[in-house]
């Protein structure tokens, strides 16, 4: 394991220096993304949230660590056994290396050399066990006087300082891989230009101003973030293209300081991800600022029979988006920027999609690169063949923030307060009811804009007991919420979200 551990260690490091997009660990990792079953990645996402990257990590450790520890025995006993184990696996990493995006001759050299310097370890390390245990056997004369003590101490120091080399040079890994050094050293050079048309400001009227409410603005570090990226992909804005291609009378290439010379946009945008569960937090608002994606459009001239654009990430994940949603006048950004400064790495940058009124899998590409002007009927991305319907409109959801569920509050005046969502269309009521019983109109907060979140508050009079407490959303075209409770597949959770209050005195 020791064997094994430090050489994966050693090739992350290396992947520093030559191969910073794409790792042996990462390729394997992005490799066990894409191939397994959409209910596990469900399941992964309900149960670890946004920390489900860390749990794949900690997973491949383990199974690297089960499948290192026979190979060790193996190794043991009969010499080539060991390494053929390990070269099996060093197989598997550099098939998965060449299936991603990313794939280049540095990062298939890496994953090699990780499989070459595991197997010389393990000989290294089996070497000073056989020397060690050579020292015990019953024939003294074989063996020089102090030989056992000698070669036991050597292979202990030997074992620890693998041990020692795989622990600290984890962390530092993790640490310059996690901080994609490369990329943000680009990205605290990028100055963001004055928006040609400035965000409307937001509405002193907007603030529900209740104590423990999820800010009206989710601040970038604590904005959530769902995708299929385990490395963060390390984009040069230097050498950062967009193409638009395929259906269209002209195709069109942008640089990032193209990008950066169009007149922007800046605008408040809720998102969220469709494996939001009702009352969920894989939803946020944020202030984006970039180039309308229909006027990029407009410079290539979509040919009449296309219906979709294919957008694509640097690390080869896709979004289907309806091409017609892209031109009908919506804030649909080219954006480079979330709340006043560059777009955060694990964001995308330098430039992402934003598009209001659809599920991230079918619009919030990350890292985009390209973007293909084609129809469902040609192409599918990445989610649909697992199982995901093509078009995603987020559907209106209302959530509790105040008081947590099954959290004791004092008898008297109890404020409830949350946020609702109808983005592109608006919310116009929010109501709450207490153990099934009538609606109650509550407040609602101004709303920035139809593409945002809005926040609502009630005050209710409650005596000793316990109350189930539910609420509801009407958007400002008179549609209710749908109360029927459905799972996140194939197109987003539906039902009330509902939380238990327990009354004391």
């Amino acid at each position: 394991m020791v064997a094994v551990g430090s050489a994966a260690v050693l090739g992350e490091l290396l992947a520093g220096f030559f191969s910073p997009s794409l790792s042996p660990v990462t390729a394997v990792g992005g490799a066990v993304v894409d191939a397994v079953p959409p209910g596990v990645k469900d399941w992964a996402i309900t149960v670890f949230g946004t920390a489900d990257k860390a749990a794949l990590l900690v997973g491949i450790a383990l199974v690297m660590a089960l499948a290192a520890a026979p190979a060790g025995v193996l190794g043991y006993h009969k010499r080539f056994a060991g390494t053929a184990l390990i070269g099996l696996f060093g197989m598997v990493g550099l098939a998965a290396v060449l299936t991603r995006a990313q794939a280049s001759a540095n990062a298939a050299v890496l994953a090699v050399l990780t499989a070459v310097a595991a197997v010389l370890l393990l000989r290294f390390l089996v070497r000073r066990l056989q020397d060690w245990d050579a020292g015990r056997t019953p024939a003294p004369a074989a063996v020089p006087a102090g030989g056992a003590p000698s070669a036991r101490r050597r292979f202990l120091q030997a074992l620890a300082g693998g041990a020692a080399f795989t622990a600290a040079g984890g962390l530092l890994a993790g640490a310059w891989r996690g901080a994609a050094a490369i990329a943000s050293e680009a990205r605290s050079r990028v100055a963001l230009p004055v928006p040609a048309s400035p965000a409307p400001a937001i509405p002193a009227a907007a603030e529900a101003k209740v104590d423990g409410l999820q800010p009206l603005v989710t601040p970038n570090k604590d904005f959530y973030r769902i995708d299929t990226a385990l490395a963060v992909p390390a984009v040069d804005p230097a050498t950062w293209v967009l193409k638009v291609t395929g259906l269209v009378d002209r195709e069109v290439e942008l640089t990032f300081a193209d990008l950066l010379a169009k007149p922007l946009t800046e605008r408040h945008t809720t998102i969220a991800c469709v494996s939001n569960n009702v009352g969920g937090d894989l939803i946020g608002n944020a202030r984006w600022l970039g180039w309308p994606v229909r006027e990029l459009l407009a410079l290539a001239g979509p040919l009449a029979d296309a219906d979709m654009v294919l957008s694509k990430s640097a690390d080869g994940w896709t979004a289907g988006t309806p091409l017609e949603v892209l031109g009908d006048g919506r804030d649909a950004l080219l954006a480079v920027a979330m709340n006043g400064e560059p777009l955060p790495l694990e964001h995308g940058f330098p430039v992402r999609l934003v598009v209001p009124g659809l599920y991230g899998y079918v619009s919030a590409t990350k890292w985009v690169t390209e973007l293909k002007v084609t129809r469902f009927a040609d192409d599918a991305a990445y989610w649909t063949p697992r199982g995901w319907s093509e078009r995603g409109p987020i559907k209106t959801s209302s959530r509790i923030d105040v008081p947590r569920n099954g959290r004791p509050v004092k008898a008297g005046t109890v404020v409830f307060g949350g946020v609702a969502w109808a983005q592109h269309t608006g919310i116009g009521k929010v109501e709450l009811r207490l153990n099934r019983g009538p609606w109650q109109q509550a407040h609602l907060a101004e709303g920035i804009s139809v593409d945002t979140w809005y926040q609502w508050k009630l005050g209710v009079e409650l005596t000793e007991g316990q109350y189930e407490v539910q609420v509801r959303a009407t958007d400002l075209a008179g549609q209710v919420q749908d109360e029927r409770s459905r799972p996140v597949v194939p197109d987003g959770a539906t039902g009330l979200h509902t939380i238990r209050v327990d009354v004391t005195p």
